[in-house]
């Protein structure tokens, strides 16, 4: 029988434990990190996490190999590392596992957001690492779940088909190969172009937010963030934010899908529209409302997400005027300037390169620039 791979989840938040949970109840070897050990000690002091799930879905309590804040231990022995972290956090994230990375270990970010792995492999590349080791972003996360207290987690649903790519592309096959065992879910992404500009986080999160903020601010957390926030007019929004960023992938040669047939891949859903879609989707029924404006829906899906699309729309041409609209909302919310803090193409050191060498670059891996 072949050896199985050992995962490292990098993270503890409300994705980081239910994978971590849902890969040791598949019987995988795992180990889990998180920065701040007292956020993980009574998952140490347990052993693991106790996982809950809707009806059928993966339940129990998932052993821990290693529980630790210590990054060098967390990953010393992985064959794969699946981050899953905000992805404002992955810039340090791939400075901290640097000088640990050894030659065939695989990085997957989860997910990429737009320009994740382009940003990843930057910072890898500019530190210069000897490892020779794969980079590659799931297009969206796998679950749609919730950490419920110290040491236990719940997942809401998990989505059927997951687009994953690796930077470069020729890549991916291995990638999904070390995947197969855990995940068949997840499927070729086709390139980091593909994954990044098909982030339904960047329509689905932070115009949310925004636009309930003052229900947010008087309700906390009483109602459900995708069936009682999204309404007729709400989705109408998001449905202009979507054309957008379905136009700049075209700008790129991108074939993106649209939040509707992105809803029929992931869920199996039907609906006329955007809005009777996402109300037919049963797995958002149950998840509440963030109960602060202190989101990563802002703080993480503004800069990650929505700066790098409308960066790349005025790159190649393209009027993102929706996107803008709430990222300027955002910055007058929050008081952050994200166009300074955000993916911009300069930030991921492709601002001079044309629609044909952006393309060769993530599937081959070489820029004809340099």
């Amino acid at each position: 029988m072949a050896k199985k791979n050992r995962f490292t989840v990098i993270g503890a938040g409300n994705g980081g434990k239910a994978m971590a949970a849902h890969l040791a109840l598949k019987g995988f070897p795992v180990n889990l990190y998180n920065r701040t050990f007292s956020r993980i000690s009574a998952i140490a002091e347990l052993g693991g996490i106790h996982l809950e799930s809707y009806e059928g879905g993966p339940h129990g309590f998932g052993k821990m190999e290693v529980v630790t804040s210590d990054i060098g231990e967390a990953i010393e022995d992985a064959s794969v590392i699946m981050v899953v972290v905000p992805s404002s956090a992955h810039a340090s994230i791939a400075r901290l596992i640097a000088s640990h990375l050894k030659d065939g270990q695989i990085v997957i970010l989860h997910p990429g957001r737009t320009g994740g792995a382009i940003e990843f492999k930057k910072i890898l590349s500019d530190v210069e690492i000897a490892a020779d080791v794969k980079i590659a972003e799931a297009e969206t996360f796998i679950y749609a779940s919730r950490s419920e207290g110290p040491a236990e987690a719940r997942i809401f649903r998990v989505k059927h088909a997951v687009p994953l790519a690796a930077l470069p592309a020729t890549d991916t096959p291995t990638v999904l190969e070390a995947l197969e065992d855990a995940y068949p879910e997840f499927v070729d992404g086709i390139d980091v172009l593909h994954t990044g500009l098909n982030n339904m986080g960047a329509i689905f999160h932070p115009a949310l937010v925004i636009l309930n903020m003052g229900r947010i601010e008087s309700t906390k957390d009483d109602f459900q963030f995708y069936i009682d926030g999204v309404t007729p007019s709400t989705a109408r929004i998001l449905e202009v934010l979507d054309r957008e960023r379905v136009t700049v992938a075209a700008s790129m040669n991108v074939r993106a899908r649209t939040a509707i047939e992105w809803l029929r891949l992931a869920y199996n859903v039907q609906g006329e529209n955007l809005y009777e879609a996402i109300q037919n989707q049963t797995g958002y029924y149950g998840i509440l409302a963030p109960n602060t404006l202190k989101h990563r829906y802002i703080f993480e899906d503004i800069p990650m997400s929505l700066v790098p699309i409308a960066s790349l729309g005025k790159r190649f041409g393209v009027s993102v005027r929706g996107i803008e609209s709430i990222v300027r909302l955002a910055v007058i919310l929050d008081g952050t300037d994200y166009w300074i803090r955000g993916r911009t193409i300069k930030k991921l050191g492709i601002e001079r390169l044309t629609v044909y060498e952006l393309q060769s670059y993530v599937k081959t891996g070489v820029r004809p620039d340099r």
